[in-house]
């Protein structure tokens, strides 16, 4: 059974999953109050499905980007497990956990995350045999400024707000359509089944050196 772990903003969730797809998923709001949830929350879900910590396989995380304390909690928390356990971590970007939710439509996929006082993180998807492919570098901007450039139909998904969505939508020279929020909401389901092909095909990653992707505004002189 895999464990995957998500508490890169102030959403969590969690999921169990094995060769048949998702036994078990919880998703909540947490209000960055991760440190005092998760771990009973894990051990919440094994219970229900009759499960140990010893029956993992493996333990799946979001690595980023997110709020700082968030993705150092959920990173410790399976990096713990899978030291205790000796079995492999896998760690999957964020914005590629938003973007294969929403699913293939045709074109690009713009996720967006929240980033906290009025930023939000944006990175540029296509998809390649039904699985996310990230172009170019994550943007971390000014919600109030950024639009997306691209002129051919295009879906916005993730945390978008309100405020968002309406300036987004209200631009007549793009075509821009909006996940809806339950459509968006990052689950550990879908984390677990990226995941899942990466244990499948034994690609995981080092214990040791892993660690959070965290963006950041590029310093003067810089390329974002």
């Amino acid at each position: 059974m895999l464990l995957a772990i998500d508490t890169a903003t102030r959403y969590a969730s969690l999921a169990l999953y094995d060769e048949s797809g998702v036994v078990a998923e919880w998703s909540w709001r947490s209000e960055n109050n991760h440190s005092a949830e998760v771990l009973s929350a894990i051990d919440t879900l094994l219970g229900q499905q009759g499960l140990y910590p010893s029956d993992l396989v493996a333990v799946a995380v979001a690595k980023g980007p997110g709020s700082f304390t968030g993705l150092r909690i959920g990173m410790s928390v399976a990096k713990g497990l899978c030291l205790a356990l000796d079995i492999p971590i896998i760690a999957i970007p964020t914005l590629d956990i938003t973007t294969y939710a929403v699913g293939d439509p045709g074109g690009p996929v713009y996720a967006v995350l929240e980033a906290g006082r009025g930023r939000i993180c944006v990175a540029r998807y296509h998809f390649e045999q039904g699985l996310p492919v990230q172009e170019g570098d994550i943007e971390l901007v000014s919600e109030k400024e950024w639009s997306p450039r691209d002129e051919e139909p295009l879906l916005v998904a993730g945390e978008v707000s309100a405020e968002l969505a309406e300036r987004l939508l209200a631009q007549e020279e793009a075509e821009i359509a909006i996940s809806s929020l339950a459509g968006s909401l990052r689950r550990a389901g879908y984390l677990a089944e990226l995941a899942w092909e990466v244990f499948q095909n034994k690609r995981w990653d080092d214990l040791d050196t892993l660690s959070p992707i965290y963006a950041h505004y590029p310093s003067p002189g810089t390329s974002a």
